[in-house]
This record gives structure tokens, C-alpha cells and sequence, in this order.
């Protein structure tokens, strides 16, 4: 299904598929990383979660009208999506302070947004991924002032999506990180994944951290926080 190798990230390889144009095979690595790669471990099975995951969550935001990169589960560690050009912007939606507003902005943690909250964030690793402002963002990536706003309202209704599934097993959506991308016919796109490593996720009743600060903070077992997470998504099924 796989061909050439294209490009290798922190969490994931990107292969071109094999008689598919426009199309690419996404292979979840087993690595983890934080701090801007300061901090790195590998966890056996990670990879495996993380493409379960995400493969659970895109076609339920398909049913909700959102349209994203993704095609199909292929094994338990690739999937089969769409070919984009990412657009060098990171939109983090929060719903309740924490990380690094708290610490940025003087919030209390914990402390909800309502409505949520919208920050977009320049992707380059030289730079740390800085906080910018939609100005910033206008100059520095390829998207039209429609585009933007369009970007945002997407992250929102993405957000309502995801707050409801998560809410149906116990799990409070704190935030998450999203990219888009931009197909051949030039529509916008969710891209990248959407898991652990991109959401934090609190046990509704317990306030149990289920996601990728559990390996920031080393307050847990990842594996078994992320197998959690699957476990409670293959019980809606």
C-alpha cells in the first residue's frame, strides 16, 4: 500500500501510497516527545493507540459534517489519507485553563472559557511554535482573511463534536491542538490526528489526567492512560 518515504516527524512517517495519487499512508511511530523534543522516550504500542484512536475519532467528525484528510484504517499503525499542503498554523482550542495560558496569562488552572477559546500558534521548531495573532498568521501562511475565519469556526464546531463524544465516556475535553491542510482543489481540511497526544483529556469525575502530560509531567503510565482512552471509545461502538 506504501511507496517511497516523503517525510518523518516527531510522532508519525509519511509515505506516498502505492498506485494512489493524492493520496498518503500515515505510520504511527512509537516515540514520544515533549518540550519541543527536549524530552523524548519510546513506548512499544503507542503508535498502535494513536492510529486507533484517531481512526475512531475522524469518522465520527465525517457524521458531524466536518471534512478532514481522512480515508480509511489500513493495519494498526497507518492510515490511508489524503494528500495536503499544511498550513503552517497550529489552532488550539481550550476549554478550561491549564499548561501554559496559566502560566502565560496569570489564570488559574482549571478556570473555564466560555465560550472557548481560540489561539493560533506559528509551526516552526526553531522558533518554538510562537503565539500569534490572526495578523501574524495572515502574513505568515498562504490563507485569505475568509479562510482564517473559516479555519476558526471549524476548530469551534470541531470542539462541539468532541466535547459530546468525549463527554459520553466520562472524559472532559480540556483542549486540543489542531492543523488543517489544503487539498488540490484548494478546500481547507482537518489534517494531522486528533489523540492524546493533541488533546488533553481529564477523567470527568476523577480529574485524571488521560492523555500526553501523564509523559510531560511523569505522573503515569502513557500506555496504559492511552489504552484507557481506546478502551472507553470501543465501548460506544
Amino acid at each position: 500500500m506504501k511507496d517511497a518515504l516523503l517525510y518523518e516527524g516527531k510522532a508519525k512517517q509519511v509515505y506516498a501510497a502505492k498506485n494512489k495519487p493524492g493520496q498518503l499512508v500515515l505510520s504511527y511511530k512509537n516515540d514520544a516527545t515533549a518540550f519541543n523534543g527536549e524530552k523524548k522516550e519510546v513506548f512499544n504500542g503507542k503508535g498502535r493507540l494513536n492510529n486507533e484512536i484517531s481512526s475512531r475519532i475522524f469518522p465520527i467528525l465525517h457524521e458531524n459534517g466536518i471534512k478532514t484528510h481522512f480515508i480509511e484504517r489500513l493495519n494498526e499503525t497507518e492510515q490511508l489519507v489524503y494528500q495536503t499542503e499544511i498550513i503552517p498554523l497550529e489552532v488550539v482550542v481550550r476549554n478550561k485553563a491549564t499548561g501554559s495560558i496559566t502560566k502565560r496569562l496569570g489564570i488559574k488552572e482549571k478556570t473555564p472559557f466560555e465560550p472557548p477559546l481560540v489561539e493560533l500558534f506559528y509551526k516552526d521548531d526553531d522558533l518554538g511554535d510562537p503565539l500569534i495573532n490572526d495578523e501574524h498568521a495572515l502574513f505568515l501562511s498562504n490563507v485569505t482573511p475568509s479562510e482564517l475565519k473559516e479555519i476558526k469556526a471549524t476548530a469551534l464546531e470541531i470542539n462541539k463534536s468532541l466535547s459530546t463524544l468525549f463527554e459520553s465516556i466520562n472524559i472532559t475535553l480540556v483542549d486540543f491542538k489542531l492543523e488543517f491542510g489544503r487539498m488540490e482543489d484548494g478546500r481547507i481540511v482537518l489534517a494531522d490526528e486528533i489523540s492524546p497526544d493533541t488533546c488533553r483529556l481529564w477523567d470527568s469525575n476523577t480529574q485524571e489526567k488521560l492523555d500526553k502530560d501523564v509523559f510531560r509531567q511523569g505522573t503515569g503510565d502513557l500506555i496504559e492512560v492511552y489504552e484507557e482512552i481506546l478502551q472507553r471509545l470501543e465501548a460506544t461502538s
